[in-house]
This record gives C-alpha cells, sequence and structure tokens, in this order.
C-alpha cells in the first residue's frame, strides 16, 4: 500500500454511522409499537367501560320505573291505607300578610272499614260411618 499524501486524511469508518441509524430507526420502531400498544389498551379499556355504561344506564331506567310505578297515586292511597292512614278533608290556607283563616278545618274521618261477608258455605257431606269393633262386654250379634 502506498502512504497518503500529506494534505489528505486516512479514510473514516463508517461502522459507527451505521450503527448508530440502525440504533435511532430500531428505537423509534420499539416506540411505535409500545404506541400502539398504549392505544389498543386504552381502547379495550374504552370499550369496557362503554359496555359498563350501558349495562348502569339499563339498571338505572329499570330503578326508575319501577320508582314511578311506587310513587303513583293509586299506588301511594293504597300503601297508606295498609299503613291504617286515612284521607284528609279540604285543606285550610292561613293568609301570612293578614293573618285570615281560609277555609274551615275539620278533623279526618275514618272510613268504615268493609264488613268481611262470610263465604258462601256448600253443604258439608256427613262423615261416613265407620264399623265399630265388637268389644269384649258386648256379646256378637246372632
Amino acid at each position: 500500500m502506498t502512504a497518503a499524501p500529506a494534505g489528505r486524511k486516512p479514510p473514516v469508518s463508517r461502522t459507527p454511522f451505521v450503527l448508530l441509524m440502525v440504533l435511532l430507526l430500531g428505537g423509534g420502531l420499539l416506540g411505535l409499537l409500545l404506541l400502539n400498544t398504549a392505544l389498543n389498551q386504552g381502547s379495550f379499556d374504552d370499550s369496557r367501560l362503554k359496555k359498563q355504561n350501558s349495562k348502569l344506564s339499563d339498571e338505572e331506567e329499570a330503578l326508575r320505573r319501577e320508582l314511578e310505578q311506587l310513587s303513583a297515586p293509586g299506588e301511594l292511597a293504597r300503601k297508606a291505607q295498609e299503613l291504617g292512614m286515612i284521607p284528609g278533608g279540604n285543606p285550610v290556607f292561613l293568609d301570612p300578610v293578614t293573618g285570615d283563616v281560609q277555609g274551615s278545618a275539620k278533623p279526618a274521618s275514618p272510613r268504615p272499614s268493609p264488613t268481611p261477608t262470610a263465604p258462601a258455605t256448600l253443604p258439608v257431606a256427613p262423615p261416613p260411618a265407620t264399623p265399630v269393633a265388637p268389644s269384649a262386654t258386648t256379646p256378637p250379634p246372632r
């Protein structure tokens, strides 16, 4: 080999540059893989939470319907009657400015309780006669 001229530098190896580029590309690909995995995990969590939200919305709607059914006027009146409450009469109002009472107060009177009617009775047949075994004191019939 011949020696390099005095003004020229010896050739530089490209190995460090290539190695740096491979490491940068590998790091970029690894970063993209991690980002994609995190996004997919977020998508799975989002799907799970949407299903849970839908289930809870259905449960809320069912509870709302049950509440509306239980707070219907007829149901409230029935429950109040079961508890022994009686309906009040017309309300009396007090005018806060003048102090006048509008209406007349009357105590609530209980409704007459319905008298239970006797159920219709069907004729009952007499029980069948049972044969009596002869006792030791009674002589057997001849």
